[in-house]
């Protein structure tokens, strides 16, 4: 039994079909299918995003869905190629090899499966959390700054002008600029009516697999219009191998690793932040699905490295696949099996179909994708309601439009950590005061009638308290103490710390000495039972005394005689003076 229970925590498929029912089976195959319809058309654009030949998108399509199947716990997740990713890729390599290339093939397959082992060895070692310290204003500057990269990426297929490789943002928008006279309108209406029926589509029904429909669309227009010469210069797929990717290793080699290392490292991370980010946002709407973050690191990252032996541009997560796939019931890993089974059947047998699609068809269908990319509407929720959290978004926005992607990402990385590091080195310390007739104390900025006795002070500090932030909190205790030189009474009520360590220990050792010196009592209250367990272990306990801590506050207050005689009898017990050591 044992062994069954350890096989389905490994291999979450299992678990999952053991409890199927037959509409399950129904389901999750329609989702898959339905999933099929959309990733075949955005696998090859955003395989051209990347820099690869349409048919690399289709391979990553095929054997890391399978694994992914297998080994993932979100029944809805759907991976495969993604726009963000794309870009990382290309924004990357392409600074070390020309896109197209062999070389450039190569690098972009290793990038795959270094990504992956990257992925693997974070979910291997739980080390998951690590994301978590990349900030959510972070990440919408980042997508937000993405989203404008490849619109203007695109703009050169859409427009049908060639130009020039550059890696820096305004100077290819400012190519485009001076060289409009150039524009292929035949290509530009065929991105623009692509974009409109899109538009409709969606607005119909969003059920409807508009990214297929243009496209076919899109193949018939080519084809009649190439068939009475009138295509002229339009730019189209060509030929796509027809076929399964053979097995074939990726080029290691200690040199294309290390040049390889920040872009592995963007492209690993920010997948990381995708899948999970998705997977959990639709486990809130579907409490029958349970996503375990590590093994769902572990799937992904098994997922790339599985890929990169058959030729797959590197997969991440999807947001509009992964709507598409809940929305159509998907239950489990089923459905992204069912997706690569049908991405297989198109390689073996309807690659050929494809020669006549337009570029600028598959241009629209990024710039479609990338639509809700660019979130406005939290960059005005930030601006109304988090100016220090709006400051950081602005500045990796423009840190990676105006340097590039992965600048943009480690300057947005760094200040998600100097923010943390700023935040947990001041902690929220207020003043608190009695409110009238009762034994409860409020801060007295935000309580008009918070009363406190003006020879007492009592203090309350809301966050652990540890080596970063102990100096902000004993010089703020040193300040509240000299604006009173009539003080007598110091409580510290320690019910919103939640953690102390050493250092911690040791400034409050230094706080009681400094008040005794001024004969000042310095006492504790409301210190919680893993805090006080921490106290008792140390010198703290023994230099204070037993009688220095407290339950509550009035407890404190009563003992040191520091309330009113009508507050006398409030709340007051003889037994819940002393915390419990």
């Amino acid at each position: 039994m044992k062994r069954f229970l350890k096989l389905e925590r490994l291999i979450p498929l299992y678990g999952n079909l053991k409890k199927y029912q037959s509409q399950n089976w129904r389901q999750d195959i329609l989702a898959g299918t339905t999933v099929s319809v959309i990733i075949i058309p955005q696998g090859m654009a955003y395989a051209l995003l990347a820099g690869l030949p349409p048919i690399y998108g289709l391979y990553g399509g095929l054997v890391p869905l399978i694994i992914y199947g297998i080994f993932g716990t979100s029944g809805q997740l759907s991976i495969g190629p993604v726009a963000i990713s794309s870009i990382l890729i290309f924004t990357g390599v392409s600074q070390i090899a020309a896109p197209l290339s062999e070389y450039y093939i190569e690098l972009v397959i290793l990038v795959g499966f270094l990504a992956g082992v990257l992925q693997f060895a974070l979910g291997l070692f739980r080390l998951g959390f690590l994301v978590n310290f990349i900030s959510q204003p972070v990440i919408t500057g980042f997508t937000g700054a993405a989203a404008v990269i490849i619109f203007v990426s695109q703009l050169k297929t859409a427009l049908g002008i060639s130009v020039p490789r550059s890696d820096n943002l305004l100077d290819t928008f400012s190519y485009l600029a001076h060289h409009l006279s150039e524009i292929n309108w035949l290509a530009t209406a065929f991105c623009l009516i692509t974009l409109f029926i899109l538009i409709i589509l969606k607005k119909i029904n969003k059920a409807i697999p508009g990214a297929l429909i243009v496209v076919i669309i899109g193949i018939l227009a080519a084809f009649i219009l190439t068939k009475y010469n009138l295509a002229g210069q339009l730019a189209i797929v060509g030929t796509i191998p027809t076929g399964l990717p053979a097995f074939q290793s990726p080029p290691f080699s200690l040199e294309n690793i290390q040049l390889l290392i920040p872009t592995v490292l963007t492209v690993g991370i920010m997948g990381v932040v995708e899948c999970i980010g998705i997977a959990k946002g639709i486990q809130r709407d579907d409490q029958t699905s349970k996503v375990r973050p590590n093994m769902e690191l572990s799937a992904l990252g098994l997922s790339k490295m599985a890929g990169s032996f058959f030729q797959a541009l590197p997969s991440s997560g999807s947001f509009s696949r992964s709507a598409i796939n809940d929305e159509a019931g998907s239950k489990s890993g089923l459905s992204s099996i069912t997706t690569a089974l049908m991405v297989g059947l198109t390689l073996i047998f309807f690659t050929k179909l494809f020669y006549f699609l337009p570029s600028a068809v598959l241009a629209a269908i990024i710039i479609y994708a990338i639509r809700n990319l660019f979130d406005h509407q939290e960059m005005q929720n930030l601006w109304k309601s988090h100016k220090t959290d709006f400051s950081m978004m602005a500045v990796t926005f423009l840190m990676t439009i105006l340097f590039g992607i992965e600048k943009g990402v480690l300057v947005g990385v760094g200040l998600s950590l100097a923010i943390f590091i700023y935040r947990s080195s001041r902690p929220h310390i207020v003043r608190l005061g009695q409110l009238p007739n009762t034994t409860v104390y409020r801060n007295i900025e935000r309580f008009e009638d918070a009363r406190c006795p003006d020879d007492v002070l009592i203090v309350r500090v809301d966050n652990q308290l540890f080596y970063a932030n102990v100096l902000f909190f004993q010089e703020t205790i040193q300040r509240y103490n000299q604006k009173r030189p009539d003080l007598r009474l110091v409580i510290l009520d320690a019910s919103g710390i939640h953690n102390i360590d050493s250092t911690g220990i040791r400034v409050l050792n230094q706080l009681y000495g400094y008040f005794k010196k001024r004969d000042i009592i310095f006492v504790i209250s409301g210190a919680i039972g893993p805090v006080r367990d921490i106290i008792s272990s140390s010198e703290l306990l023994d230099l204070m005394g037993q009688q220095s801590f407290f339950l509550e506050i009035h407890d404190a207050m009563h003992h040191h005689g520091a309330i009113s005689e009508d507050d006398q009898d409030l709340g007051w017990s003889e037994d819940a003076v002393q915390a419990n050591f």
